[in-house]
């Protein structure tokens, strides 16, 4: 009896029919009628239909090739070699590049939290695999594949912000350090003008207690470069810490020129006045959104020049208090600081100051020239001065 097996096994070798049937472990004992006995196993061996099942097994791609094959399909493991990379390239870019890479999903905490929400998804695909090796060819160009996807991207996103929207380039938070003056900072930023004057930026919510304190320095500040009109007073939320702190309204502000010169400086505001309790204002051009997603961290938040920028309160509420709704002293506070006198003036002036020596730097005009064309107070000029000269200006 032919040992078929053995044939297909010796077949798969290479063997050719003579060696086949000469070998005793294929039991081969033709006939003496049967002539050459390869060929009579030969004949006997397509007779017997073996052809066809050898060929089915010799068309079975090797082990080696199903295994990739497998691999190939977009399992839990695959997905996660694909998806981390492309989260960590795309979150890298939009952390070195808040603007524009980061404005349609921020680094932080979007981005980040979403790094460890596909980590997590690639640890347990690993933790759940049980048979197969964790690394192979396949996923090694998955995770490549990764990488490139991630800066296809966040490259896109980027050229888009900038070419498309006209966004700013801004560096990260972390290369910003503090210029010596009150809670304000300065990093490698390009100078935000309009008209060649420099711009102050307000970003804040009528409701908000620390907004409307720093409204007043913000005010102030303007009103030495330029006449502010369509302004008014109001008080914080009722229901909110510090309620009813009064504050100046500067969301529809409108600058024009002051004693027969052109504003020094210009102004935005992306101020919220519904009233609304937890409402934050909507910006209004990729440049207010820039700055925005970059550096603030909530509200009040305000730049000067896009140089400096200064994220939280700059007065304390608490110390308008005396002047809360309950008194219904908004008005007091205003005369005040315009005029320069009283408690009010006391809480705000060192901000107003600061605001102002900014501008001054940016200008580069000297102080007694500014005092001059803006009539400013003999103590605006000293301090002024006074600021300039702790900047190294």
């Amino acid at each position: 009896m032919v040992d078929w097996d053995k044939v297909q096994e010796l077949r798969s070798k290479g063997w050719d029919w003579s060696d086949i049937a000469k070998d005793p472990s294929v039991d081969f004992h033709p006939d003496a009628s049967a002539g050459d006995p390869a060929r009579a196993l030969r004949a006997l061996y397509h007779r017997s239909g073996r052809r066809t099942k050898t060929a089915t097994v010799e068309a079975a791609p090797p082990k080696r090739l199903r295994k990739e094959e497998a691999e190939r399909k977009w399992t839990l493991t695959r997905i996660g070699y694909l998806l981390v990379p492309t989260v960590v390239v795309w979150f890298a870019l939009a952390y070195v590049a808040p603007s524009p890479v980061g404005l349609l999903v921020p680094a932080i905490p979007y981005l980040a939290l979403g790094m460890a929400g596909v980590a997590i998804i690639l640890l347990y695909a690993l933790w759940r695999k049980t048979e197969g090796p964790r690394w192979t060819a396949v996923y090694r160009r998955t995770l490549i594949g990764g990488v490139v996807l991630g800066l296809v991207v966040a490259g896109t996103i980027g050229l888009a912000g900038s070419v498309v929207f006209g966004c700013p380039y801004l560096p990260p938070p972390s290369s910003l350090s503090s210029d010596g003056s009150s809670g304000w900072s300065t990093g490698p930023l390009a100078a935000w003008q309009e008209n060649g004057v420099p711009v102050v930026f307000f970003y804040g919510s009528t409701w908000c207690p620390y907004c409307s304190a720093s409204s007043w320095a913000i005010y102030k500040a303007l009103t030495e470069f330029a006449t502010v009109s369509n302004v008014h007073t109001d008080y914080s939320s009722l229901t909110d810490v510090y309620s009813g702190t009064p504050e100046i309204v500067l969301a529809s502000a409108q600058l024009g020129p002051k004693l027969g010169h052109g504003p020094g400086v210009s102004f935005q505001a992306a101020e919220d006045t519904s009233g609304v309790e937890g409402n934050y204002p909507t910006t209004g051009s990729c440049y207010q959104q820039a700055y925005v997603t970059a550096y603030a961290s909530g509200i009040p938040f305000a730049a000067v020049n896009g140089q400096v920028v200064h994220d939280g309160t700059l007065v304390n509420p608490s110390d308008l208090a005396p002047w809360n709704s309950a008194n219904g002293s908004a008005g007091t506070v205003r005369a005040d600081v315009l005029n320069e006198t009283g408690a009010p003036w006391a809480a705000v002036d060192a901000q107003a100051w600061w605001i102002m020596t900014f501008i001054a730097k940016d200008l580069g005009t000297p102080v007694a020239t500014l005092a001059s064309e803006y009539g400013w107070s003999s103590n605006d000029q000293t301090q002024v001065s006074s600021d300039l000269s702790s900047l190294g200006s």
